[in-house]
């Protein structure tokens, strides 16, 4: 049986990876404290990035390594309330972590792109649903994509913390985070593929806080 940590397996799989071991960890303690407090973590990014920012609220809107079942509370509560498909979704659905990919508003951005000019979705989705206590991760592997530049300054307005993914040079995101993971890569792929795994380790690290099984 397998009893190391989700930060000591990414460690032992990219030792290459140890320099960011506490940024990862203080990384994962403010997205358990947002969440403690009914808070929301924002995702946002370009290209990769963009898919990245996909796949982590995919890992957290679900279950991701843990089955999260429907508490017996809710579960009781379905069956009284709606009893005709109280079975299905009492079995099926999974308690989620509150996690928005700010890449996911298409109508929203087209508006703002065409209204507003480029560059601006990201921060007025952010600046019409963020609150304080609520976290940004921006991923950018530069660490200076204009779009997550200006989200980031409206997660300061909102008083939100802010969270960074990007590569060695680290750029403005690395300067004006709370927290920055800058993964030793100066290449664009590189730093991706670091991303990934470090990524899939926080959202196994916040899961395994909040879910026992």
């Amino acid at each position: 049986m397998n009893t190391m940590t989700p930060l000591e397996t990414l460690l032992q799989n990219y030792p290459q990876l140890s320099n960011c071991k506490e940024d990862i960890e203080n990384a994962a303690q403010l997205v358990i404290a947002c969440q403690e407090q009914g808070g929301t973590l924002f995702t946002c990014g370009n290209g990769g990035s963009c898919a990245d920012a996909d796949h982590i609220s995919g890992e957290l809107l679900k279950g991701f390594c843990k089955k999260r079942p429907m508490s017996a509370e809710e579960r009781a509560i379905l069956a009284t309330q709606s009893p005709e498909v109280a079975e299905v979704l009492s079995t099926k659905l999974q308690q989620g972590l509150r996690c928005v990919s700010l890449m996911n508003f298409p109508g929203a951005g087209s508006a703002v792109r065409n209204d507003l000019g480029g560059g601006l979705d990201v921060a007025q989705v952010l600046y019409a649903l963020g609150r304080k206590g609520d976290v940004l991760l921006g991923i950018s592997t530069s660490g200076n994509a204009k779009n997550v530049r200006y989200a980031v300054a409206v997660a300061k307005l909102k008083g939100m913390k802010v969270l960074g993914m990007t590569g060695a040079d680290g750029g403005a995101l690395a300067q004006l985070a709370d927290v920055a993971i800058r993964v030793p890569s100066h290449e664009t792929y590189r730093i991706q593929e670091y991303h990934l795994p470090i990524y899939h380790a926080l959202c196994r690290m916040v899961e395994n806080h909040f879910f026992a099984e």
